[in-house]
C-alpha cells in the first residue's frame, strides 16, 4: 500500500488569506475575529465572528467575469480560492482545454453551500420571477458545487466528490482522499472543506446560546478555548486544502513534501450514552483517537503535540480528559496541546481542514503556535495537565508527529495523524 505525503496547502482563514499570509498570522497569534455590524443590527447575541477578508482582484484570479455574474455563494468562492492554491502550491498544473487527469480527483465538503444564493432565489421564486434566477443556481446552491467547481477548474478525472459530516467535514474529507490514494484507486487527491460566512449559517448556533457574546466590544478576546472564561465559540468561515499524494509519484516529480499522513479514524457515539445531536459520547471520541494511533501504527508516546478540537464551550474541560483517558498520560507526560480557534473563531465545516493546514505546517516549519486567550487555564483542565503543555504563545519545537482531531454535531469524530517527512 502507498505511503501518503501532503505536497500542496491553500487556506483562506479569517485570520490570513494564502499560506503566506496565514503562517505570519498563526506564528504571531494574529486574530481575524472582527466585530460583525450585520450581526449586530440583527441583534445577534454574540456580534463577532471570524470571516476572511477577500479582495475583488483576487477573486477575479480564479473566476472569469462570467462566473462572478450573479455568484453568491461565499462557500464556493472560499473552496476554490483554497483549493487551486493547494494546486498550484503542489507544483501541479492546471491544463486547459485537455483530457481529464484520470489519476487526479477531490474529496472537498461542505455544511452547506451558496445559502446566501439560496435565500436571494426564494425570494424570486415568491416573487413570481423564477425564470430570473440564473443559469448558476444549482451549481451555487448543490451541496457538491464546491467540488464540482474544483473539478472542472482543474480538469479531474478520478473521484470529485464533496461529504458532510458538521464540524468533522474537513477531517474527513482529509481521510477519504487519504484511504483513496493508499488503495491505488488515485495517485492523488485535493481534500479540504469549506464553510459559507454570514447570519443565515450562524443563526441557528446564536439561538443555541453556544456563541461568545460577553466580548462583543473587544472582538480578538472573545474566542478563549480551554480558558476558564470562556463563554462559547465565536462563528467563523473559511476553506483549508491539502493535496495528498502518493510518496512514489512526489518523489518522482521533485515535489516539496510538507508531511506525511500516517493514517487515522473516523468513528460516531451513535447518539447513545453521553452521546447526542450537539454531545459527543466519550467512549467513542476516545475509541477514535486510539483507532487513529493503531491505523497509523504509532503508540500513544509517539504524540508529541495535539491539535485539538476545543471550541471555548464547556466540553473543552472533557476534550482534555478523554485524550487523557485515550493516551494514557497526564500532568508534564501529556503532548502539547492547541486550538486554532482562539484566532479563527469556529468555522464550522471548515475547521477540520484549516486546523490540518495548520498543523502540516507547524511540522515543516518546526513550530507550535500558542493558544491565544488562555492566561486563564481553566481550572478543571489545570488539575489534569501541566500549563506548559498549553503554550500561550507560538514556541520553536521540532515535533514528529501531530494529532489533529474533530469532532461534530450527530455524535461524528475524526483524528488524522500527521507525521514530519522523514524519506
Amino acid at each position: 500500500m502507498s505511503r501518503v505525503v501532503v505536497t500542496g496547502l491553500g487556506v483562506v482563514a479569517p485570520n490570513g488569506v494564502g499560506i503566506s499570509a496565514f503562517t505570519h498570522a498563526i506564528r504571531n497569534g494574529g486574530s481575524g475575529i472582527r466585530h460583525d455590524p450585520f450581526l449586530e443590527r440583527l441583534q445577534f447575541t454574540c456580534q463577532i465572528a471570524g470571516m476572511p477578508v477577500i479582495e475583488e482582484d483576487l477573486k477575479k484570479q480564479y473566476f472569469s467575469e462570467l462566473e462572478l455574474r450573479g455568484f453568491n455563494s461565499t462557500g464556493i468562492l472560499y473552496g476554490v480560492i483554497a483549493g487551486m492554491e493547494a494546486w498550484t502550491n503542489a507544483g501541479l498544473p492546471i491544463a486547459a482545454n485537455s483530457a481529464p487527469d484520470w489519476d487526479s480527483g477531490t474529496v472537498f465538503g461542505s455544511g452547506t453551500s451558496g445559502i446566501d444564493k439560496l435565500r436571494e432565489s426564494i425570494y424570486k421564486i415568491d416573487d413570481l420571477q423564477t425564470r430570473r434566477l440564473g443559469s448558476t443556481v444549482v451549481a451555487q446552491t448543490m451541496n457538491s458545487g464546491v467540488s464540482a467547481y474544483l473539478g472542472g477548474k482543474l480538469g479531474l478525472g478520478n473521484q470529485v466528490t464533496s461529504n458532510s459530516s458538521a464540524c468533522a467535514t474537513g477531517s474527513e474529507a482529509i481521510l477519504m482522499a487519504y484511504d483513496r490514494i493508499r488503495s491505488g484507486r488515485a495517485k492523488r487527491m485535493l481534500a479540504g472543506a469549506t464553510g459559507d460566512s454570514g447570519p443565515y449559517i450562524w443563526a441557528g448556533f446564536d439561538a443555541l446560546r453556544v456563541c461568545s457574546s460577553q466580548f462583543n466590544s473587544r472582538p480578538h478576546e472573545g474566542s478563549r478555548p480551554m480558558s476558564a472564561t470562556a463563554g462559547g465559540f465565536v462563528p467563523g468561515s473559511g476553506a483549508g486544502a491539502l493535496v495528498l499524494e502518493d510518496l512514489e509519484g512526489a518523489l518522482a516529480r521533485g515535489a516539496t513534501i510538507y508531511a506525511e499522513l500516517l493514517g487515522g479514524h473516523v468513528n460516531s457515539g451513535g447518539q447513545r450514552g453521553t452521546g447526542s445531536m450537539t454531545a459527543p459520547n466519550s467512549d467513542a471520541v476516545q475509541r477514535c483517537i486510539v483507532g487513529a494511533l493503531e491505523n497509523a501504527g504509532i503508540s500513544a508516546v509517539d504524540v508529541d503535540a495535539i491539535n485539538g478540537h476545543l471550541t471555548a464551550t464547556a466540553k473543552d474541560a472533557l476534550e482534555i480528559e478523554n485524550w487523557i483517558k485515550a493516551l494514557g498520560c497526564r500532568g508534564k507526560n501529556f503532548p502539547y496541546i492547541n486550538s486554532l480557534k482562539g484566532m479563527t473563531g469556529h468555522c464550522l465545516s471548515a475547521a477540520g481542514s484549516i486546523e490540518s493546514v495548520a498543523a502540516v505546517l507547524q511540522l515543516y516549519h518546526g513550530f507550535l503556535f500558542g493558544n491565544k486567550n488562555c492566561d486563564d487555564l481553566h481550572p478543571d483542565i489545570a488539575k489534569q495537565i501541566d500549563h506548559a503543555r498549553v503554550p500561550l504563545k507560538a514556541i520553536d519545537y521540532a515535533a514528529n508527529i501531530i494529532a489533529k482531531a474533530s469532532f461534530g454535531f450527530g455524535d461524528v469524530n475524526v483524528c488524522l495523524i500527521f507525521k514530519k517527512f522523514d524519506n
